[in-house]
Order: structure tokens, then C-alpha cells, then sequence
């Protein structure tokens, strides 16, 4: 059987949900899987690295190897290994390897592609880091990532405002995969030949790609991001705040316009049987691909199908957006895009009539299937996704 190749774009948990998914597609169809991710991310450990080494921001990327990992328990341990997070140390303690005065306050470490220390993985230390499931995650597998940094170029975003003060070292908060990716880039010069060493180190059954070599600056036009002003449309800059911003996104746009596209993902667009869209958080994960000129010729001419899976609940930057403005955001961005099936919850989509004229505007069809876990929180189980995906990617044209 002649491999089916997938592109699947986004970042975050929406893009690890989705990769896991088309893993639990393996026994039934032979999958060649890339994953294509955003480079905007500047909260947390890979706004810290962004702002002091420079380079692409290394969280989302990690988290997409993370999600292809092989089963292999050594490749497992390394996967864990990859999400642990240094956690604070106090100043001064014996064997700490740190110096100085001051007490170290603890708490979660900065939340970026992983968003939680936890989350995909088990206990540090153990090799059982990487089962292939997403069900740890707490909140929905689209949580914004730097939830809780504060704007780059501030004290508190270079600490990482984790509840670290000034006392403690360097690595904390930091997760060991930021750090390797960071290195691998420096060491070879080249972020694509860094992830190929890297999937190589986790046994991947994939490969990762950057949308763009170089990182990307998210801006917003946001009617109400001021509570005390809800009719004033100002500018928000940069991934973390748009992604947690109070206000409505009214128009998206990237710094620089036209980031040059990575050539192996528009290599991969052109050759793929299918392109996946989501799930993820729109504005900061999903949309921003079609927004890289290059990316879109690739994405709008390819002979692949395309598909776009629906978040199970809105989100802060997608507050005021029904499920049906989803769609409508794509064709807003990228007005050629035509996309033939549209993959959505049936209770997270409620009325499906809007949601069916959506789709159809876009040329796609809805298809409606169980995909969310079963204790009621809007996250994608893998398996039921990749159940649904399987009848899907598996039709003949």
C-alpha cells in the first residue's frame, strides 16, 4: 500500500492533539505524517530563549515531536525528558547548585507549547512519558501558550513570572526540549536539520517543520481589549497577548508580511495527499500558516484535499466567534482556499444548519462525530479523533 501523506498545520496542544490522532490511525492506514508549525510563540521558556538567544521559538516545535515520539520505552524516557521542567531552586541550599541570597518562590512553570508541567507526560523519571495520549492536559488541549508570562521585555518575562523571583537560576522553568532544539539550531546552523536530529533522537514516526526559518511577530487589531474602552480598536502585539486578550481579534496580520516560507513544507504541500487544519487556537496556531504568501500559493495550487477540524470551545482570542466564524475566518484570510470536508463535535457544534453553510461556502462538507473526551472537558481524545479520521483519510477520491 502506497503511503498516504498528511500535512498537519497549527501549534500547540491543538497540533499535538491532531498528530497524536493520526497516530491512532497507524494500524489502519499507512501514514507519511509532517507536521508544519507556527514560529510566533513568544511567552514562557521560548519567549525567554526567543528574547535572549535569538532564533525560532523552540516550545511548539517540541511539543509536535513530542507527539510523534515512538513507543520504543527508551524513546518514551526521552520524550519525558523532553517536556520536564526545571523547577525552582531555592538560592543558597546545599546541592542546589545555585548561590546567592534570597529564598526562591515556587509554583507552575511558564506555560508555552506545554502549557503545564504534566501535561503528555508521566512522572519524571519514569518510561512511560510518552503513551500517545493528550487526556492529561488540564483545560482544552487549544490553552493559549505563556498564559502566565508577562510581555517581553519586561524583568518578570525574562524570569518567567512562574512565581520565580530574581533569586533563582536560569533554568528554571525552562523545559529540557526548549534547550536541546535551542542548541541543536546553534550547533548545526539550520532549525529543519536540528528537528531531523531531534525526531531522530525520539524515534519519530514523522517529521516536524517550522512554517518559516526565521521567527514571526503576531499583531492584532482588537475592538475592546480596554474593558474601561469596548469600542476602541487598538493594536495587541505579540502571540501570549493576543492569545489571552479580553477584547475581539477584527484583523490578523504577521511581522514581516511575507516571512519566506520553509521550502521543505511547501515541498511537503505540494507532495501530500492531505492537508489538516486545526484543531488549535485560531488566531495564534491556525490561521497565521495562511498568512506566509508562500505558504498559501503552496496550500491554495497543491492536488492534496483538505480538511479542517473545529475546536470543542471557544477561547479567549476567540471570544465572540461562533463555530461558524471559524470558517469564515479562513475564506477572510485566504478567500481561493476550498476545502472538502469540514471534522467537528456534534455537541460542540450545536445547531449544525450555520455550521453546514460554513462548510459549503468553503466546498466542504460537515461530517459530525464523537471526538471529544468522555469526562465533559472540551479536549480532543486522540483515539476517537483518529477513529473518525480513518474513514476519511482513507476514501478514494
Amino acid at each position: 500500500m502506497t503511503a498516504r501523506r498528511v500535512v498537519a498545520f497549527g501549534g500547540g496542544h491543538g497540533l499535538s492533539a491532531s498528530l497524536r490522532a493520526l497516530r491512532h490511525c497507524a494500524p489502519e492506514l499507512d501514514l507519511d505524517i509532517t507536521a508544519v508549525v507556527t514560529v510566533g510563540d513568544d511567552g514562557g521558556s521560548s519567549g525567554r530563549l526567543r528574547a535572549e538567544r535569538g532564533g525560532l521559538p523552540p516550545g511548539d516545535l517540541r511539543q509536535a515531536l513530542v507527539a510523534l515520539a515512538g513507543d520504543h520505552p527508551a524513546t518514551r524516557r526521552s520524550a519525558g525528558l523532553f517536556q520536564h521542567r526545571f523547577a525552582a531552586v531555592p538560592v543558597g541550599v546545599p546541592g542546589s547548585g545555585a548561590t546567592g541570597p534570597g529564598p526562591a518562590a515556587g509554583g507552575d512553570p511558564d506555560r508555552d507549547g506545554a502549557a503545564q508541567r504534566g501535561t503528555d507526560t508521566a512522572p519524571h523519571g519514569t518510561d512511560t512519558a510518552h503513551r500517545g495520549t493528550d487526556t492529561a492536559h488540564r483545560g482544552t488541549d487549544t490553552a493559549p501558550r505563556g498564559t502566565d508570562i508577562a510581555p517581553r521585555g519586561t524583568d518578570a518575562a525574562l524570569r518567567g513570572t512562574d512565581g520565580a523571583s530574581a533569586g533563582t537560576d536560569g533554568l528554571t522553568g525552562h523545559a529540557v526540549g526548549n534547550l536541546v532544539l535551542c542548541g541543536l539550531m546553534e550547533l548545526l546552523g539550520d532549525p529543519v536539520a536540528a528537528l531531523e536530529h531531534a525526531g531522530a533522537m525520539l524515534g519519530a514516526v514523522g517529521r516536524v517543520l517550522p512554517m518559516s526559518r526565521q521567527p514571526v511577530g503576531i499583531e492584532a487589531r482588537v475592538r475592546g481589549a480596554d474593558p474601561a474602552a469596548p469600542d476602541q480598536v487598538r493594536t495587541v502585539s505579540g502571540q501570549h497577548q493576543v492569545a489571552v486578550t479580553t477584547g475581539r481579534v477584527e484583523s490578523l496580520r504577521l511581522t514581516p508580511s511575507a516571512p519566506p516560507a520553509c521550502a521543505e513544507a511547501i515541498e511537503a504541500i505540494r507532495a501530500a495527499d492531505w492537508l489538516i487544519f486545526g484543531p488549535g487556537s485560531w488566531y495564534t496556531s491556525v490561521l497565521p500558516h495562511l498568512l506566509v504568501p508562500q505558504l498559501a500559493d503552496a496550500i491554495v495550487s497543491t492536488s492534496a484535499r483538505r480538511l479542517v477540524t473545529l475546536n470543542l470551545a471557544a477561547e479567549k482570542e476567540t471570544l465572540g466567534l461562533s463555530v461558524a466564524d471559524h470558517l469564515a475566518a479562513l475564506h477572510w484570510y485566504l478567500p481561493e482556499l476550498k476545502v472538502d470536508l469540514v471534522l467537528a463535535d456534534a455537541k460542540a457544534v450545536g445547531d449544525p444548519e450555520p455550521v453546514e453553510r460554513a462548510a459549503e461556502s468553503l466546498g466542504a462538507r460537515l461530517v459530525l462525530a464523537p471526538v471529544a473526551v468522555v469526562d465533559g472537558t472540551p479536549r480532543h481524545d486522540p483515539a476517537a479523533l483518529g477513529a473518525a479520521l480513518v474513514p476519511v483519510l482513507g476514501a478514494d477520491r
